[in-house]
Formats: structure tokens, sequence, C-alpha cells
């Protein structure tokens, strides 16, 4: 359950902390924005079966893997883009950090 909370707490709750706190000149947007990092999981749709609860994300799904991680931390260094590596990245936070926790469950 703590796995749970924490990976989508991480998902959901944290791109409103982000967008409130970080901008405030466009909240609404923002957290949109933030919110829509949790697309890249289609590709989930291409994998068989489509979810499994103790498969690690990262590095196994196609928008999950290292190139993909090295573009989105990239979109960070342009302002116009920026927002957006956020929300890819914050995405990968949580997928890491629900494969870390997932390490600890036996």
């Amino acid at each position: 359950m703590l796995r749970f909370t924490i990976h989508y707490g991480i998902h959901f709750l944290v791109p409103f902390l982000i967008g409130y706190f970080f901008y405030t000149d466009n909240r609404q947007k923002a957290i949109l924005i933030l919110l829509a990092g949790i697309l890249i999981d289609v590709d989930h749709l291409f994998t068989s079966p489509i979810f499994v609860s103790n498969r690690c994300s990262i590095n196994f799904h196609f928008f999950h893997q290292y190139w993909a991680i090295a573009l989105y931390f990239c979109l960070l260094f342009f302002k116009k883009t920026r927002i957006f590596g956020i929300a890819l990245l914050l995405h990968i936070i949580a997928d890491y950090t629900d494969c870390y926790l997932m390490s600890f469950e036996s």
C-alpha cells in the first residue's frame, strides 16, 4: 500500500504542488501539462500483458528507456520545453521510485 501511495502521489499530487508553487502566473496550464506527463504510459499498450504490478517500467517500456530519459533531461535546458521535461522526468522519478520500493517486497 505504501508503494502504491508513493508512486501515485508522485504522479498526481506532486504536479499540483509544483504548478501551485512554481508556476504562479499560469497555474492551471502548468498543472495540466505536468499531469499530462503520465501520457508516456501509452507505451504500456505495446506489451503483453499491458500491466504487471511487479514489473519495473524503467528501461522496459519504449518511452521509459534510458535514451528517452536523456532526451527528457535535455528538454530542461530550453525555456519553451522546460515544463514538458519536468513533467516527463517527474513521471520517470515516480516509476523509478516504484521500482526501488519493489525491490523490498518479496
